[in-house]
């Protein structure tokens, strides 16, 4: 094999460490203090796990407005693994109004642990932190291991003749679903959307996990409170009524399935009192979920592309300043995380025939710019596009490549994006899940064709592709961030928003003092769940998975 390649796989000690099982972390906070003594925070608590002593974003909540008590539905999902320490912190955010980034928020602590810790306290912790004079906190995180039931179920709820909490309008309904736990204690499982100034509000249909719902227990008691939203965050309580989802499944025929809205002060005090309006189900329909796994031993192969900035801007690779350098000894950032990245893609790629594209050079003879091209290049050495075999041909071909060209510019990245897409477009017209195409550009500078970007990326999430940006050198990146979507929905420049997130940007520098595996699980952890929910929401099967019945509708 290729030097560079067995001394660039050597510096980035991968660990192969499969997943004992997944856990379930539930958040929530009490006796947030009041920042501003005209209003209550927002909260909002974004989850970290610690690689090689730096701290990076897992997930988020939900921002909670007015709440000084929140209990956050979302949930957050941890692969737990035996063999390592996972240090979490959940950092607590006071978001400011109409913003849901963290730029312009206000930090108001954080708890920091393990999740050996949280797992082996009877999942449950409690820790107070007092983490400013002005704050008081005591946040609980609630760990749950994760049944091997990926069902999920449809829901759909709606009221009638709800009681009227508000003097000069109507009430503003939302209704709050709990499981009710083992030893009794309750786990928020969804929170609906405020229908305002409505007695007879139908809620929005939602989808939960069935092992979120009732653990895979079809019989666990649920309990059901219907609220009357008020802006300083004093909720009015309208009523509550138990169920199961077991109860929730029973086909009544010619009949709905209804439950009364009980508050039971009232109904202690009022001798005439029937309830305080009535919820009722409109829609529960049961769909399976495949998982990842499913759909690569249904035969799904993984079709990598790998982009690399040739612009000039990255210095003359002869130079030992220039990020294209090759060193004798040590492997440059466009190595480390070519073969960080490549390595894990490639054992889900048969053929191991991977398409690898050089952008922003002059290609000689006539030394015209290049950005792409057909990939049938074998035969011609120095085109910047070529077909190779694995993560070692890449490699290959990059260091044969560099002192045949000129770097030069710009950095456009939307042909890339548009040709993967091109071939990601036939895939879909095939209505099989046998192809998934992933994108790996590297690049050392803010791309300079954003406008194209992002309208080839709002085309390509429709499609069973995934793009993965990694910036290379010390350039502020800061504009790249928009492409990744998690600050905010990305829209083409006509407005159209991503009918899914398919894109994840992280600065190499992020992880210099960290081994370069981690940057690979950091770029990679989403695409996983890209690919099951690209599929499911096509409503595709895997391949050769038996065709049985894959969801089951109960309608009243």
């Amino acid at each position: 094999m290729n030097g560079s390649f067995h001394m660039t796989m050597a510096t980035l000690g991968f660990i192969s460490s499969p997943c004992l099982t997944k856990v379930e972390l539930r958040v929530a906070c009490r006796g947030i203090s009041d920042r501003d003594a005209l209003s209550k925070p927002d909260p909002c608590v974004v989850l970290k796990m610690q690689s090689h002593g730096q701290w990076f974003e897992v997930d988020r909540t939900e921002v909670i407005r007015s709440s000084s008590g929140p209990v956050f539905s979302k949930i957050f999902l941890v692969d737990y693994y035996f063999e390592e320490v996972q240090r979490l912190r959940f950092e607590l955010h006071d978001i400011s109004s109409g913003n849901n980034g963290l730029r312009d928020a206000d930090f108001l602590g954080a708890m920091e642990c393990t999740l050996g810790q949280l797992i082996s306290i009877s999942f449950s912790l409690t820790s107070f932190l007092h983490l400013r004079v002005d704050l008081s906190l005591s946040p609980f995180v609630t760990a749950e291991e994760l049944s091997g039931n990926d069902d999920y179920v449809e829901l759909s709820f709606s009221a009638r003749k709800l009681d009227d909490k508000d003097f000069f309008s109507k009430s503003d309904p939302f209704l709050e679903i709990f499981r009710i736990n083992d030893d009794g204690t309750e786990s928020l499982v969804h929170r609906t959307e405020t229908v305002m100034n409505n007695l007879s509000p139908v809620w929005k249909s939602f989808k939960v996990s069935l092992n979120t719902l009732c653990s895979g227990d079809h019989d666990r008691e649920l309990k059901c409170t219907v609220w009357d939203w008020d802006s300083n965050g004093k909720h009015d309580f309208i009523g509550e009524f138990h169920t199961t989802f077991k109860e929730m499944r029973v086909e009544q025929e010619g009949k709905q399935i209804q439950w009364e809205c009980i508050n039971p002060k009232y109904q202690m005090k009022k001798k005439n009192y029937r309830n305080s309006g009535v919820v009722i189900l409109n829609h529960c329909k049961i769909i399976k979920m495949y998982s990842f796994l499913d759909y690569i031993m249904g035969g799904c192969q993984i079709q990598f592309t790998v982009a690399i900035d040739f612009t000039a801007s990255n210095g003359d690779p002869r130079n030992s300043c220039s990020l294209h350098y090759i060193h004798p000894y040590q492997p440059n950032e466009y190595l480390k995380a070519l073969v960080a990245v490549g390595e894990i893609c490639q054992d889900y790629d048969s053929d191991k025939m991977f398409p690898a594209f050089g952008f922003g050079a002059l290609i000689p003879p006539d030394f015209k710019v290049g950005h792409l091209g057909a990939c049938t290049c074998q035969k011609q050495p120095t085109c910047v596009c070529v077909c190779v075999a694995g993560i070692q041909g890449v490699v290959e071909a990059y260091q044969n490549c560099l002192p045949k060209i000129q770097l030069y510019g710009p950095t456009n990245i939307a042909p890339i994006i548009q040709k993967v897409a091109s071939s990601a477009s036939e895939e879909m017209h095939t209505k099989e899940a046998m192809e998934y195409f992933i994108l790996l550009i590297l690049t050392d500078g803010v791309i300079t064709d954003m406008a194209d970007t992002r309208e080839a990326i709002v085309h390509a999430s429709h499609l069973p592709m995934s793009v993965i940006i990694v910036g290379v050198g010390n350039a502020d990146f800061t504009d790249m961030q928009i492409l990744d979507g998690d600050d905010g929905i990305l829209r083409s420049p006509k407005g159209e928003p991503v009918l899914r997130d398919i894109v994840q940007f992280v600065p190499f520098k992020d992880f210099k003092h960290a081994s370069p595996a981690a940057l690979a699980k950091s770029v990679l952890a989403e695409v996983p769940n890209q690919v099951v929910d690209y599929y499911n929401a096509k409503g595709i099967k895997p391949k050769c998975m038996s065709d049985y019945e894959s969801t089951r509708t109960f309608s009243p």
